[in-house]
């Protein structure tokens, strides 16, 4: 009997190690980098290029439903994971804030093209909370487009600095995106990161 338990336990022990053995395969080192942008008295009314074909509009109805479709069809190829388990209660306390705009892209046929919320906090600091671009519009510069916009609405609000953090798990582009509109990079960090 003594034998029989002995060995179910060596058995459990060796099954717990080839868990955590996958676990830990699964387990990449993520970059995560913090930015933003300063504006100065010295900058000037930001254009937005290429506008005949789309369209950006505040989501002014503060409709959840939008947050939660771009957050769940964006975020599934980044692993945004964080508000996959929340209720339509949550979303609809989240997308309510007075606080947070979300801004929507469409093409002019009113097909969504992505979207971005942006947060506003005291001393005129704004937090560019999520911004993304559906995988079928992806690398045809709407993100440079959706960005630009950020600064725009943010310089016209008075905000004196955006701020942002994006990872390398992202949109290839997104961290050079950032970069060429002119957000500094403050803070870089390394976190684990289970896939």
């Amino acid at each position: 009997m003594m034998v029989v338990k002995r060995s179910l336990t060596y058995i459990f022990i060796y099954l717990q190690v080839k868990k955590l053995e996958r676990w830990l395969r699964k387990m990449k080192k993520v970059q995560r980098y913090f930015l933003d942008y300063e504006f100065s008295k010295n900058d000037k009314v930001i254009k937005i290029e290429n506008q005949n074909s789309f369209k950006i509009i505040l989501n002014n109805k503060k409709n959840y439903e939008i947050n939660k479709f771009f957050y769940k069809q964006i975020g599934k190829d980044h692993f945004w994971r964080d508000r996959l388990i929340w209720t339509d209660k949550q979303w609809m306390k989240y997308s309510s804030n007075p606080l947070l705009d979300t801004w929507i892209l469409e093409d002019n046929n009113n097909d969504l093209i992505g979207y971005y919320e942006i947060e506003k906090h005291e001393n005129k600091e704004f937090e560019l909370i999520n911004m993304g671009i559906l995988s079928e519009y992806r690398s045809k510069g709407y993100g440079s487009s959706l960005l630009t916009h950020v600064l725009k609405q943010s310089f016209d609000n008075k905000a004196e600095k955006v701020w942002v953090h994006t990872c390398s798990l992202d949109h290839k582009f997104a961290l050079a995106n950032y970069i060429s509109r002119g957000f500094k990079v403050f803070k870089k960090e390394q976190i684990d990161f289970v896939a």
